[in-house]
């Protein structure tokens, strides 16, 4: 049987990504960019987080949130902090200004998830993200094992 869901999920990640750089500029918002906006949400979900962390969350590689972070600093929208416990990792928090455009942030996505499931009954929408998270679940524990792998090999 010939498949195509890696191409159309490639196909969807892009024109979702133009999308919602589309609305975020028709909203307004011109404070953070949609890579910054996954790190955002990340970090208002789940709370302070070490960046191997926010890496694994957001499926951003390490090399690109540091300069992404970097970035984000500098616009005010983050803080780096020396973790207590282990002084060789950095924690991300946010800065009261990030905290603030949460609000935009969640009509922006609301949008976008409109634009996405237009035309889907609710239940066609929770067996759709049922077969994506196995997906990214048979993705993320092949990765797991092939970084397993070449760790041991170095």
């Amino acid at each position: 049987m010939k498949t195509q869901g890696g191409f159309l999920m490639s196909q969807i990640k892009l024109v979702s990504g133009r999308l919602f750089e589309r609305i975020l500029v028709n909203a307004g918002v011109s404070e953070f960019n949609g890579a910054q906006g996954k790190i955002l949400y990340t970090l208002w979900e789940f709370g302070d987080m070490p960046i191997v962390e926010i890496s694994k969350r957001t499926g951003l590689a390490k090399t690109s949130l540091t300069s992404m972070l970097e970035r984000m600093e500098q616009a005010g929208l983050i803080t780096r902090t020396v973790d207590s416990d282990d002084r060789r990792r950095l924690v991300v928090s946010l800065t009261e200004r990030a905290r603030a455009l949460k609000g935009a942030y969640d009509r922006v996505s609301q949008r976008a998830n409109e634009v996405y499931y237009e035309g889907f009954t609710d239940a066609e929408i929770t067996e759709f993200e049922g077969y994506l998270r196995r997906v990214l679940k048979n993705l993320t524990e092949v990765s797991e094992k092939l970084e397993k792998s070449r760790g041991k090999e170095e």
